[in-house]
């Protein structure tokens, strides 16, 4: 094997470990951003195979919880939650379990739009 081959398991392999222990510990952000970063998909990836699968989020929505700006909440985000650990490859409520009890409303996101649902002209 070369250098660089070993280097880049040896990464990996540190990775893997990073990641399961944010999974246990937390926090919320530190988590999702590093299985983000071990499933290897960017924010418009990880957004068209949550579409995929019926979930609507915004990359402001997904980058504002990887930053530790927000958390996900609300009922619908929770759903997104759940559908994202999947696509991440994480543990079920692996995620979902960091976020501890809901914060107070003052704390919330206000990402623009996030949740808003638009009702469809039948008219266009």
């Amino acid at each position: 094997m070369t250098g660089q081959r070993t280097h880049t398991i040896d990464r990996g392999v540190a990775e893997g470990r990073e990641l399961r222990r944010l999974l246990e510990t937390g926090p919320f952000a530190d988590a999702l951003r590093a299985a983000i970063r071990a499933r290897g998909l960017g924010l418009d990836r990880i957004r068209y195979r949550l579409r995929g699968r019926g979930c609507s989020v915004s990359l402001a929505t997904l980058s504002h919880w990887q930053s530790g700006r927000c958390r996900p909440e609300r009922p619908e985000s929770l759903l997104v939650l759940k559908n994202l650990e999947e696509v991440l490859g994480v543990p079920p409520e692996s995620l979902s379990r960091l976020l501890g009890p809901p914060r107070g409303r003052a704390a919330r996101c206000t990402v623009p739009g996030e949740g808003m649902v638009m009702p469809r002209n039948r008219d266009t």
